[in-house]
């Protein structure tokens, strides 16, 4: 048989193209650190992450959701999931800065192990600088509060209560700073109500918490809740405390309940960050770069905030019909 002579550089190119072909067939293995599952808003985000992980899984990867059973322990737990995800020895990892003095340590070791990191929902490019991370998707927390503060301002609100269920965590702290500082551009104030993060979820608690504060004080005229069930459950307590007239409703997020209400006219407002986009856009961006290189040039890429009232509602309990508002 006669020898075949190949060029050394036709050998080594085809070796490369055989481990770039190897690398795609096994797909990446991408983990997800979210709330929990059942959570109105992380199901939003999660059914994101799921969509873009049909991408994922037709090329033989995966993407796995971590999430903490409460919300009583959250900077702790979510550290020991990150910890977790990065046991798995994978390609890739998403997750939220929620309490940095607990989470940053564990987020700088995936970095340091070279783990490609997004920062999503919480933490903002701070976050993204001090941890290394490659970008960070989602809303600017603060921002978003103002602007809910100024519309309150421009709806003739005076003095708005800020609910917090998570006191402490990065983003929730940094909405009800937003409000105040909103509302006081245009000579209103708020303050915050804080409440032992055992309450997130609690229905019974938040509206007794709600009603007690709008009876203990006539003046406040508006209330925000910091998601989208708290502002369920403030309904309630502000039904309870009779003064569902005299104060206005609005949530950060959002469910059907909040656009049912919006709709008609017992809610004022809710601060949208579309969370599907920010579980389908982080896992999409870090699939692409394990995958082929490919690397977003913006930074941050943001999902909000954006207002939905009566003007837009009913595009908006299109979107929720479908799982993805």
């Amino acid at each position: 048989m006669p020898s075949l002579n190949i060029p050394l550089k036709l050998l080594v190119a085809a070796a490369a193209i055989a481990a770039a072909t190897s690398t795609f067939a096994a797909g990446p293995k991408i983990f997800v650190i979210g709330g929990k599952a059942d959570d109105p808003f992380w199901s939003k985000v999660k059914k994101g992450a799921d969509d873009a992980a049909l991408v994922v899984k037709a090329s033989g990867g995966s993407v796995t959701w971590l999430g903490p059973q409460n919300y009583d322990n959250l900077g702790p737990d979510a550290a020991k999931l990150i910890r977790t995800a990065l046991s798995q020895k994978p390609d890739a990892i998403v997750g939220p800065d929620w309490v940095p003095e607990a989470m940053d340590a564990a987020f700088k070791e995936v970095v340091a192990a070279g783990v490609p990191l997004i920062i999503y929902n919480s933490g903002g490019m701070d976050a993204v600088k001090r941890l290394g991370a490659q970008n960070y998707v989602g809303n600017e927390e603060y921002t978003a509060g103002l602007g809910g503060g100024e519309y309150f301002g421009a709806h003739t609100t005076k003095n708005v209560l800020c609910v917090n269920t998570l006191p402490g965590a990065t983003n929730t702290e940094a909405r009800c700073k937003g409000v105040a500082d909103g509302i006081a551009k245009s000579g209103g104030k708020s303050a915050q109500l804080p409440l032992p993060s055992s309450s997130f979820g609690n229905p019974t608690a938040v509206a007794q918490a709600i009603k007690a504060a709008l009876q203990k004080d006539k003046t406040i005229d508006g209330v925000i809740t910091i998601s989208a069930g708290d502002a369920n459950s403030a309904a309630t307590g502000i039904s309870q405390a009779g003064v569902v007239k005299q104060v206005k409703l609005a949530a950060f997020d959002m469910d059907t309940a909040n656009l049912q209400r919006i709709k008609d006219g017992t809610q004022l407002f809710c601060i949208d960050q579309q969370p599907y986009l920010q579980g389908y856009l982080s896992v999409s961006m870090l699939n692409s770069y394990v995958q082929y290189g490919l690397k977003v040039a913006s930074a941050p890429i943001l999902t909000g905030p954006g207002i939905v009232d009566a003007s837009n509602v009913a595009a908006t309990l299109a979107g929720a019909a479908a799982g993805a508002r």
